[in-house]
């Protein structure tokens, strides 16, 4: 990564973009602390101080956010509505054939696509951040009121205000990330969700210490944080370098060239590969389910619904089993549906047909493309349940034993490594081509 950054600050096109990049995050975390009016600020502080320490989910939304869920700054809801547009247009995509052929329609189909993308964005920004709105208004802290007016014209004023500048916080964070696309290094909305977390990480350093603190201070009552302590810091490093390794690791499926017959000379066929990347669909299906799994616990949190519809509710909540048990089955579901929009067996089968490749001992055309599916199905069980366990295993951490608010360790370190290394390969591979000299020189 950094041998990566140092060759890219030697280009004046690449230094440009990654200077862009950072100025690009330099005004999100900028917005992360920018105050959203008709609030008490230390109430609030206070008040989501208190309810994050017993809400995982809310944890989770605020790591993402750098911190500005908790606070209700400007970008307070992130790239989530962005995220669950996505999501949704992806669905979408698969069921409806108008969508489906925007998509093979190639840039000018894309373009449509984005701009629909862009408008469910504020639509579902509105509906979030009234949420939003609606469940600060009906809390305090100390018996301040979070939100300043309630009722009367004031009260309507101020949550207009309040809804208008949450919705415009997430429009401008989607334009920051397509910005990035366009003019910077790396993909934008992941590059924001990586400076979100980065940001967060030396409150996880803190609450480390503070562990520690207990421990010296009263040896008696907190020696186990001796142990456990230690043992997190050497299983989030033992999780960093799996993702690493399980990053590089792929499938490579021989591939054997015919011999071909060019003017007077015939020459041998040639012998190569075909790489199948067991982390085929990188960090997406985590970041999938953990949305699609977010919407439960915040409508359990802002509507406070009863009857059946709270035990349903109550049962996906983050600290149940249920709720780990459906992450589970939607990351490989998700993992599994993005692999099959960005990976088509029967288009490859026919590229090796037409170029005069096949895998020894299978025949061209639909056995090699079902040769493939099948290896594919393989490959992509295996990446979706190591993402499925580096996401789950920090909740079992966090439930076995005392240090609280551990459980989304896991789904922030997938983020954090896969971001890293997607940017890295791709300053790199802009690096190469920059340098090539070409055959004139």
């Amino acid at each position: 990564m950094l041998s990566a950054l140092r060759q890219a600050w030697k280009s004046g096109d690449l230094k440009k973009r990654l200077l862009y990049t950072l100025l690009i995050i330099v005004v999100f975390r900028v917005g992360s602390i920018i105050p959203v009016p008709f609030l008490d600020v230390r109430a609030l502080q206070g008040f989501m101080g208190n309810l994050a320490d017993g809400g995982a989910i809310l944890a989770y939304f605020d790591t993402l956010s750098g911190g500005a869920f908790a606070q209700a700054t400007l970008f307070a809801m992130s790239v989530q509505p962005y995220i669950n547009s996505s999501i949704i247009m992806q669905l979408m995509s698969v069921a409806i054939p108008v969508l489906e052929t925007l998509q093979r329609e190639g840039e000018e189909g894309r373009k449509k696509i984005t701009a629909i993308t862009r408008v469910l964005t504020i639509f579902l920004g509105i509906s979030q951040g009234f949420a939003y709105y609606v469940f600060l208004r009906n809390h305090t802290y100390g018996g301040t009121p979070i939100v300043k007016y309630v009722n009367g014209t004031e009260g309507v004023f101020a949550a207009f205000v309040i809804v208008s500048v949450f919705t415009a916080g997430t429009a401008l964070m989607m334009w920051l990330g397509e910005r990035i696309n366009e003019k910077g290094i790396g993909n934008g909305v992941s590059i924001l969700m990586f400076a979100g977390i980065v940001s967060r990480m030396p409150s996880l350093i803190t609450r480390m210490i503070g562990y520690v603190y207990l421990a010296i201070e009263n040896p008696e009552k907190y020696w186990f944080y001796y142990i456990f302590v230690p043992l997190f810091i050497l299983i989030f490093l033992g999780m960093m370098w799996l993702i690493v390794f399980m990053n590089d690791a792929e499938r490579r499926i021989p591939i054997q060239y015919a011999k071909r017959i060019i003017g007077r000379r015939m020459f041998d066929g040639q012998s190569s590969h075909l790489p199948l990347k067991i982390g085929l669909a990188g960090v997406m299906p985590i970041i999938f389910a953990g949305s699609i799994l977010g919407l439960p616990s915040m409508i359990n949190l802002f509507a406070r619904p009863t009857g059946i519809m709270k035990a349903i509710l109550d049962a996906l909540s983050v600290n149940g089993i249920i709720y780990i048990v459906v992450y589970f089955a939607l990351i490989l579901m998700f993992a599994y549906f993005y692999v099959s929009i960005s990976y088509n067996p029967i288009e490859i089968a026919n590229n090796l047909r037409q170029s005069g490749g096949a895998v020894p001992g299978i025949r061209p055309g639909k056995p090699t493309s079902e040769y493939l599916s099948k290896v594919l199905s393989k490959v992509t069980l295996m990446g979706a349940l190591f993402l499925a366990f580096i996401a789950i295993f920090p909740m079992f951490f966090a439930g076995l034993t005392p240090m609280g608010g551990l459980s989304t360790s896991g789904t922030s370190i997938v983020i954090l490594v896969g971001v890293a290394l997607e940017t890295a390969k791709m300053i790199e591979s802009q690096t190469m081509m920059r340098q090539y000299k070409g055959f004139l020189d």
